[in-house]
């Protein structure tokens, strides 16, 4: 049993973590809807990941928290239910983003010329819109299942061995082609060759992947544990060691957008135009983003 100043302590610290998840995505999805300069495929799947982020600290964190600090549940069965469901779901569909990121940069980057055809905004909605539907429907299929053992080996590999794999061999095809393509550009340039719009694409390209495969890593980094300990956690690991990483896998949804704004430029600017209120200035949606100071 925690003492009574401990526990405030506790709820401080958890309701300040839980704004700042919801603050800084709120701030990404704001950005992202708002400026059509911003709706692109790629933002899109941003997006819809800054959206899990927020629900993870709108709803996921305070409950989690009351339970860890209160070491019991006030909220019945039911909710306990919708709870598993809504937990499951987020972590589900953030890794489904995931892999709709890595695939985006694969057509992006190892396919320039068919990226225009290949991913658009309208086959990208579609295919997020898939991803929370199956997400919902395989953590409610997950919570019904009466045989629970098979089941975990079934979540381990539907949720964690495919889509890590599929992440991992996009990724490092990607980095290699980038790797290839500014060794080209950087031996043109050093040589007084005339570099063509497209190279300088493709290397914002490279840029982008390499932005978006930072933010898959450090998801990753918390994920693999977590989900390895959830396998053995009946038998080998104790509830303190998966509580603090099951936290781990929450706070890494407030990490996010500081990763966006440390490498997207646009994303300092929307975030500025949001502060100041000048989003609700007339056409403040037509800005472009790209080049506002």
């Amino acid at each position: 049993m925690k003492g009574h100043h401990e526990s405030n302590i506790m709820y401080v610290f958890f309701s300040l973590l839980s704004a700042w998840t919801v603050f800084l995505n709120l701030l990404v999805i704001i950005s992202i809807s708002h400026f059509k300069k911003l709706h692109t495929p790629t933002n899109l799947i941003i997006l819809s990941l800054a959206v899990a982020d927020m629900l993870v600290g709108l709803i996921v964190m305070p409950v989690d928290a009351i339970k860890l600090i209160e070491t019991c549940w006030y909220f019945g069965d039911t909710f306990c239910d919708v709870f598993m469901i809504i937990m499951g779901l987020l972590i589900s569909t953030s890794i489904c983003n995931l892999v709709l990121i890595a695939v985006d940069r694969y057509v992006a980057v190892c396919h320039p010329l068919l990226y225009p055809q290949k991913i658009t905004m309208t086959k990208t909605l579609i295919s997020i819109c898939l991803c929370w539907f199956f997400s919902s429907t395989y953590n409610i299929g997950y919570l019904v299942s009466v045989i629970r053992f098979p089941w975990i080996f079934t979540d381990l590999f539907f949720s964690f061995l495919l889509p890590c794999t599929l992440i991992i061999t996009l990724y490092l095809r990607i980095f290699y082609v980038a790797h290839q393509q500014v060794k080209v550009l950087n031996s043109l340039m050093k040589s007084g060759k005339c570099v063509t719009e497209g190279s300088v694409r493709r290397k914002s390209e490279s840029k982008a992947a390499l932005t978006l495969g930072i933010i898959v890593t450090v998801y990753l980094l918390c994920y693999i544990p977590y989900y390895i300990l959830y396998v053995t956690a009946t038998t080998v690991i104790s509830s303190a060691a998966m509580t603090f990483l099951i936290w781990t896998l929450y706070v890494n949804s407030g990490l996010n957008p500081l990763i966006y704004a440390l490498f997207y430029r646009w994303i300092k600017i929307s975030v500025k135009h949001i502060l100041t209120f000048k989003i609700f200035e007339p056409a403040s949606s037509l800005i472009d983003i790209f080049t506002d100071y």
